[in-house]
């Protein structure tokens, strides 16, 4: 197993992105960069200790790559910012990636020169150092993206952090590239919307083991693993692979959640409190149309073998 350490911030917003991604082992918050033994959340905060809010990332590079991680990285935070991110300001808030060997160093320094290359950013002022004693932060912190659901939302939202995210990294595609490579339906679906037939889609009934990944962007958002059968004639899930989207719907005047993906903004779905309650009693509702299966064979191939390792343990694989 390998360690990976970033600060971006506050830690709150900084484990959620790398929770539940295959290979890795835990997400933990806490303290590195100062030289102040055993210190308190308020004097690191205060900024009277030099440390930084990171988080240490413990994951299986055989299944999930250092680079990935480093991307994952670059996509949460404001790498412009050398002041703090965001509505936190001050030297416990700024960022970094704190390297573990030579061979991250090599790595994020090639990560941070592509992403300046890229010209994404006027400017990236992330620095990169060797990493130091790393400190945990008290169980208040731990999964906080869990534990207090909401208020976790609202600060991530209010901070600015997640409208300065979907402005730099939300990728729309052209609607007339769309239509050339859309059907009719996933372009209604996806771009407008729309809601398929019932019973005369897909996957509805899909028996395949494999993931679902945005037919418009790719990015990976369900596992058959999760899929069952709701009776209503939708693919319908437990739980997203990684987070989506959700939103108020009141169209058709009803109340509802709708669910979008997160880099490409299409609409895929609602998502309901009816499903089942030994699996967390979500029903993520899906329409056929905004997703393409990959099979479990396949993981590989189309570059998604990382989540290969959700399917291991069946001897007939």
């Amino acid at each position: 197993m390998e360690k990976a350490y970033f600060a971006g911030g506050c830690f709150w917003c900084m484990v959620e992105p790398f929770d539940t991604y295959p290979g890795v082992l835990s997400v933990r918050a806490g303290f590195m960069g100062g030289q102040e033994e055993n210190p308190t959340y308020e004097a690191v905060v205060a900024g009277f200790t030099g440390h930084k809010e990171v988080v240490e990332i413990v994951f299986d590079p055989t299944i999930l790559s250092y680079r990935k991680l480093l991307d994952l990285f670059w996509q949460n935070i404001d790498p412009t910012d050398a002041q703090g991110q965001f509505a936190d300001r001050g030297p416990s808030y700024q960022t970094a990636i704190f390297t573990t060997s030579s061979a991250q160093q090599e790595e994020a320094l090639a990560s941070r020169e592509a992403l300046r290359a890229s010209g994404r950013f006027h400017e990236v002022v992330t620095p990169i150092e060797p990493a130091l004693v790393f400190y945990l932060a008290d169980d208040h912190h731990q999964q906080y993206h869990k534990t207090n659901a909401l208020h976790y939302r609202l600060y991530k939202k209010g901070s600015g952090r997640e409208a300065f995210l979907k402005t730099h990294w939300q990728e729309k595609p052209d609607p007339k590239e769309l239509k050339k490579r859309l059907t009719k339906m996933q372009f209604y679906v996806t771009q407008e919307n729309g809601t398929e037939p019932p019973f005369h889609n897909p996957y509805w009934n899909n028996q395949q083991e494999g993931i679902y990944v945005d037919v418009v962007s790719g990015e990976p958002l369900f596992s058959s693993l999760d899929q069952y059968d709701a009776g209503c004639g939708w693919p319908s899930f437990t739980k997203p692979l990684h987070k989506v989207e959700e939103r108020m719907d009141t169209s058709h005047g009803m109340r509802r959640i709708e669910v979008r993906s997160a880099r490409a903004d299409a609409h895929l779905g609602h998502v309901f409190d009816d499903g089942p309650e030994d699996k967390g009693g979500m029903r993520y509702c899906i329409n056929s149309a905004s997703l393409r299966f990959i099979a479990r064979s396949e993981l590989e191939i189309e570059g998604y073998g990382e989540y290969r390792v959700l399917f291991e343990g069946d001897p007939n694989a």
